[in-house]
């Protein structure tokens, strides 16, 4: 059963989590060593980092020594999963459970319900994937068993703030990192053009390509701004003091692809600063360690959305890799090397590149390679010296690369020069990384017990509370010469080097006085560090059991209550242009979805007045200042069509709510979620555009056709995004207060390097959709799916004419009523499109019809 939301408590400042990205043992070392309290990774299948993780024969072992050492580690199971991935995932999740994990961290709501019934004792945390923006969010993953949720990385501080005061939820965030452009859980590019879901950990980074910007349906010269999608990397070390005032649970840093060196000096910067705000102490992070953080890897840090809007900083667009520290501008090149203005200190052996902007490359290949020689220009001239070891910053030199690795032709004056690699780095992190010993400790404290005449007894308690006594086994003798005194148990107790542990606090119960020999003492503080250690590392005890069987009969298919047994068809405008032509072709209903509020009300009673029953579109993210839009939605007396986790849990409360229907952004991948959605009130669900043709038929065997509602037609929304491209490359302004609204006057595209433009459209929250600029068309489909029993087909338009939108609608009415065939239905809407059509997401791969029955039916 769900969850049942409740009233927060109030939240409290408390000490949060540095949880580090793991995706192998140098990595799991290096955050040990560095100072994590927790850290995540995959294990084998279902998580959102296909290439890395461990095996389920590794985990046991591995969580024992996390547990050792006082890391806590929690295993991502953030993917949509399947109806035929139901059975593997029960028996993941039963190895995870069994395995001692501390938490599993979720996507799919129906599977977190489904752990939850497997292990209540558990953990479940909402993933970041699930687009929680809001305290009603945080709610709705509890009703499905999550005790902490991952916050979506649009949020700034005071947003994170206002859900805080909200919820006693715990919450999560991160704070360093690679950022998507689309919001987690919302992005279908990779989907879109790929077949590869970035819901099932198959991302391609379609928004780290170049693309062409049109605008009104001409090419925009942006200079060197190609990489219109590709975000900067976050950093919020800044930000840390806010994020413990405000009581929030952990701060998460993204890289689970990211090397040893990466982990460790992330991690140990956050460490500090998350030390040092909880002892009220200012941040004291180095020029020279800011500059590791950006050199270790960066794509440009800042805080970004956490630090406040500002769309002109989001994305540069210049590059989309990793650029580490920039170091200077070329000036220049000489017969043997290039000139540099320099801005940081460069030394032979140093990796650089030179940054030409792609757009001017169209091969996208730079010019770099390893310095063997830096020789300062002026001193050079004066005294004849032809090398220094070193260039101080701020003066011009010449670099010199071994032959051939710079071709001095494609440098140019003025491109910027980074620093991608520092040799110098992997001295200072070393440490870290190939420590012998455990070099970050966790404290304990002591207590000794010594009565002359009886055993003496040494207790050592960890953070946790767990606590274990030893004794010899002789007893404490009286004191001939130098008798037990707190001074002395202190530096003897305190020699836990090699232990993973430090003597935080010792109390002491003499009576004597004794005398206790110093081998003696050792053998305590030896035994007791052992004892605790394997305490530590025990596998907790829970409850566990298959459930899935159960949870599958306890809700059987609903039987259809439709009296109508024709396809409907349903059509979703967003301009008052396409309005008239859909309300002239008379569809069973009509959606508004419209970038502005104001036109809503006058073209809803437009179409109530035709006769035509009426849909508002909701947006997919709500942020904690704009759920006055549900007041707005519900005084517009439509039906609902909920794309928003946190609306949808905003309503239950409501009386006598509107119709609603469930939109793909809902992720509804299997029957559990489906059903749990259905269980909320939607009257039907769209599928996830995470499946394909025959998986859609599939859920509707099994959940009931009458639950669904599928998409026939429609411009995928490849990417959903707080970036603003209008604010942009539009404006010189930050936000909306300042952009002067160019989305509000001008059609945008982003054209791909095949030639296809997409369209760019923003909603009432400023932000972005862009749509796959082909038509996806279900004609191959559409039989299959009315034999299947599903009868309500919706169209979506985006930047249709009028005309075009009569005739989709046309033609697929035709269709329905037998007129025409799939392949003509196919063609028409081909040719009806200047850039065609796609299956799309639609696509079922080969040998797909060959699977056996589904396993749960």
């Amino acid at each position: 059963m769900p969850v049942s939301p409740r009233t927060p408590t109030p939240r409290t400042r408390i000490k949060p989590e540095v949880m580090s990205p793991v995706g192998g043992l140098p990595q799991l070392r290096a955050a040990v060593e560095a100072g994590a309290d927790a850290v995540f990774f995959g294990v084998e299948a279902f998580h959102a980092r296909a290439k890395v993780g461990f095996t389920n024969e590794q985990l046991p072992e591995l969580m024992r020594g996390l547990h050792e050492r006082g890391v806590q580690g929690f295993v991502t199971f953030n993917v949509l999963v399947f109806d035929r991935e139901l059975r593997e995932a029960e028996r993941q999740l039963i190895h995870l459970a069994e395995s001692g994990v501390d938490a599993i961290i979720v996507q799919d709501l129906g599977v977190a319900r489904l752990a939850r019934e497997i292990c209540p004792d558990l953990p479940i945390h909402g993933s970041t994937q699930m687009s929680i923006t809001s305290a009603e969010g945080a709610e709705l993953a509890r009703r499905f068993g999550a005790n902490r949720v991952v916050l979506g990385r649009e949020l700034s501080l005071r947003d994170i703030g206002r859900v805080a005061a909200a919820t006693d939820v715990e919450l999560e965030t991160f704070v360093h990192g690679a950022l998507c452009v689309s919001y987690s859980g919302q992005c279908f590019s990779s989907e879109a053009w790929g077949g590869r879901s970035a819901n099932r950990g198959q991302c391609a980074q379609a928004c780290r390509l170049p693309y062409n910007l049109l605008v009104d349906g001409d090419e925009r010269d942006l200079g060197d701004a190609r990489y219109l999608l590709s975000p900067g990397d976050l950093y919020a070390l800044h930000q840390v003091p806010d994020l413990v005032n405000m009581g929030v649970d952990c701060l998460k840093i993204e890289g689970r692809y990211k090397d040893a060196e990466f982990v460790a000096l992330t991690t140990a910067a956050y460490r500090k600063a998350v030390d040092e705000a909880w002892a009220e102490r200012p941040l004291s992070v180095t020029p020279q360690e800011e500059r590791d953080l950006e050199q270790v890897y960066s794509r440009g840090l800042g805080p970004h959305f956490i630090g406040g809007t500002n769309h002109q900083t989001v994305v540069r667009g210049r590059a989309p890799r990793h650029r580490g520290v920039r170091v200077g501008t070329v000036r220049g090149t000489t017969e043997r090397g290039v000139l540099v203005e320099l801005s940081e200190e460069v030394k032979p052996g140093d990796g650089l590149v030179f940054d030409p902007a792609n757009w001017r490359t169209p091969e996208g290949r730079e010019e770099g390679g390893f310095v063997y020689q830096v020789n300062p220009v002026a001193q050079r001239q004066r005294d004849g010296q032809r090398s220094a070891a070193s260039a101080p910053p701020s003066t011009l030199h010449e670099l010199r690369f071994g032959r051939g690795a710079v071709d001095s032709a494609r440098v140019r004056p003025g491109d910027p020069v980074w620093r991608t690699q520092d040799p110098t780095l992997a001295v200072r992190v070393k440490p870290l990384v190939e420590a012998a010993d455990p070099l970050y400790t966790r404290p304990v404290a002591a207590h000794f017990r010594g009565h002359v005449g009886e055993v003496p007894a040494l207790t050592l308690t960890d953070e946790a509370g767990r606590s274990v006594t030893v004794t010899l086994p002789e007893p404490l003798s009286p004191a001939r010469n130098r008798a037990l005194d707190e001074a002395g148990l202190r530096e003897q107790l305190g020699k836990l080097g090699g232990t993973g542990y430090h003597l935080a606090d010792l109390t002491v119960d003499l009576s004597g006085p004794g005398f206790l020999p110093v081998s003696g003492l050792n053998a305590l503080r030896r035994e007791a560090a052992e004892q605790l250690t394997a305490l530590r590392g025990q596998t907790p005890e829970r409850r566990i059991r298959p459930r899935l069987d159960e949870v599958l009969s306890a809700a059987p298919r609903p039987q259809s209550t439709d009296d109508d047994p024709q396809p409907r068809l349903h059509v979703l405008v967003r301009t008052p242009d396409q309005l008239d032509a859909a309300i002239a072709e008379r569809p069973d209903s009509i959606t508004l979805d419209y970038l502005e509020l104001y036109g809503l009300k006058p073209s809803v009673e437009r179409v109530r007045e035709a006769g035509i029953r009426v849909r508002v579109a909701s947006p997919r993210i709500l942020k904690p200042t704009e759920h006055n839009l549900q007041k707005f939605l519900l005084s517009l007396n439509a039906e609902l069509l909920v794309r928003s986790g946190g609306l949808l849990e905003g309503l239950q409360d409501v009386p006598e709510r509107p119709t609603l229907t469930g939109d793909f952004s809902l992720n509804a991948a299997n029957l559990l979620t489906t059903r749990a959605l259905l269980e909320l009130g939607l009257t039907r669900v769209t599928p996830t555009h995470d499946l394909n043709a025959r998986q859609i038929t599939e859920l509707a065997s099994l959940v009931g056709p009458e639950g669904l509602e599928v998409i026939a037609y429609q411009h995928l929304p490849v990417f959903h995004t707080e970036h603003c491209v209008f604010c942009r490359f539009l404006s010189e302004g930050t936000d909306y207060t300042s952009c002067g609204h160019p989305c509000e006057s001008h059609r945008v595209a982003l054209r791909d390097e095949r030639g296809v433009a997409h369209p760019v459209m923003a909603d009432v929250g400023c932000r972005n959709t862009v749509f796959e600029g082909r038509p996806q068309v279900a004609g191959a489909h559409l039989s299959g799916w009315l034999a299947a029993g599903l009868r309500d087909f919706r169209l979506e338009f985006v930047h249709e004419t009028p005309e075009q939108v009569r005739e989709v609608i046309g033609l697929h009415r035709a269709f329905l009523a037998l007129e025409l065939g799939a392949a003509e239905l196919e063609a028409r809407l081909n040719a009806l499109s200047d850039q065609g059509t796609t299956e799309g997401s639609l696509f079922v791969p080969g040998g797909f019809d060959r699977l056996p029955a589904l396993p749960v039916v």
